[in-house]
């Protein structure tokens, strides 16, 4: 499924970019895929055997009249094809893609109080700095850390908090004895 995913991803995504429609569709991809995922009813129509394809595809051109062309003509093809369920991977696979081509990266932000926006946009503004990508913030509170932060870009964490030095200590003390 993850294969099928990436393929389908790819090709909307080839298409989106030739015609100039990149951020269009990644917008209109991702609040179809956010409306299966809050309406139980309208994921099941989707996904289920029950209906037929055609009936499929009259809800659909109802739910997304006005729609972007190539994203309408997609989903009509993963109906079609009867790969509708993947459409939450291919969205995942779908949004990399869109921000690898606009040089974006995703960065967490833990902390043990929440922070300052000023201090979370600073945080922001080094990580640009270091990386030259756009950064997409998230900032999380987890008292657990009892202090400092925990960084996430990307797939790589930098874990400054009190805890994991407590933790280093602690070990070094073990090992020391």
């Amino acid at each position: 499924m993850e294969e099928l995913a990436r393929v389908y991803a790819e090709s909307l995504f080839g298409v989106a970019k030739e015609k100039g429609e990149l951020d269009e569709v990644q917008a209109q991809l991702a609040q179809f895929s956010d409306a299966l995922e809050g309406n139980r009813e309208l994921a099941v129509f989707f996904f289920s055997p029950s209906f037929s394809s055609q009936e499929k595809l009259d809800g659909l051109h109802k739910a997304v009249e006005g729609a972007n062309p190539e994203v309408r003509n997609f989903l009509e093809l993963l109906i079609e094809k009867h790969r509708m369920p993947a459409i939450f991977r291919i969205r995942q696979n779908f949004d990399e893609l869109w921000k690898k081509e606009n040089d974006r990266i995703e960065v967490t932000v833990t902390s043990a109080v929440e922070l300052d926006p000023a201090v979370a946009q600073e945080v922001a503004s080094a990580v640009e700095k270091q990386t030259g990508k756009q950064v997409d913030l998230t900032s999380q509170v987890d008292e657990k850390i009892i202090g400092g932060l925990v960084l996430q870009v990307g797939n790589m964490v930098l874990d400054s908090s009190i805890r994991n030095n407590l933790e280093k200590l602690r070990q070094s003390v073990a090992q020391a004895a």
